[in-house]
């Protein structure tokens, strides 16, 4: 599974050739560091270790520090594994003539950028960390539509959740039952997003549609 580290600068909108606007996400997609390679021998499965986004060495812990500098690089914020790396299927680089380059061996302080993994409409996965909502209730959390009606004594309830169990049989409230609580905040993933366009220069790529978290969060692209 390859794929790349980025962070999501925001949403916007562009338009296809039949002038259809289309709503997408920019993601600052790499550069990132291989920060560790693991194999079969060694591991017992076979990764690669990506590192993304520049961290300050006082807030970085010591056996990380350690861990960068093997790999000679600066310490990192984000590090994802990806296992299975297919460093075969790489697309080469090519210089300012667009003639493509031989690929180096990749290994520990390579550098992958958008245009070795990704190219433009490709399909990918989109994982991250929804945003955080706190304590809510079942409207929200779960969509429940309420009493809605204020009259015939219904006074107060139309945010309310009703009923939640039955009488003496069973006496109690099963589990997983949708009540009110912590909302956001978990890990999603968003599959089959279309990358419409990449801005090799700035590290941008354009995904359709929208990706879990805020602005400025990290996710992981897989393809």
């Amino acid at each position: 599974m390859n794929g790349l580290i980025g962070k999501k600068l925001g949403m916007t909108s562009i338009f296809n050739e039949a002038g259809k606007n289309i709503a997408c996400t920019v993601i600052e997609a790499g550069p990132c560091v291989i920060t560790q390679v693991k194999t079969e021998e060694s591991d017992g499965y076979s990764a690669l270790q990506l590192g993304f986004a520049e961290a300050k060495e006082k807030n970085t812990p010591n056996p990380m520090m350690g861990h960068f500098k093997n790999a000679e690089t600066t310490p990192k914020r984000k590090v994802v594994e990806f296992r299975n790396f297919d460093l075969d299927s790489l697309v080469p680089p090519t210089d300012e003539n667009g003639e493509a380059l031989e690929i180096t061996e990749k290994s520990l302080g390579s550098v992958l950028g958008i245009t070795e993994v990704f190219s433009e409409g490709d399909i990918v996965n989109v994982v991250g960390t929804s945003k955080g909502k706190g304590f809510q209730g079942v409207v929200k959390r779960h969509g429940f539509r309420g009493v809605n009606d204020a009259t015939h004594g219904q006074h107060n309830r139309q945010r309310a959740p009703g009923s939640i169990g039955a009488a003496s049989y069973p006496a109690k409230v099963f589990k997983g039952m949708r009540m009110a609580g912590r909302t956001g905040g978990d890990r999603i993933k968003t599959r089959n997003l279309e990358i419409l366009k990449m801005f090799p220069e700035k590290n941008l790529i354009l995904v359709k549609g929208a990706v879990p978290g805020h602005k400025g969060a990290f996710v992981v692209i897989e393809k």
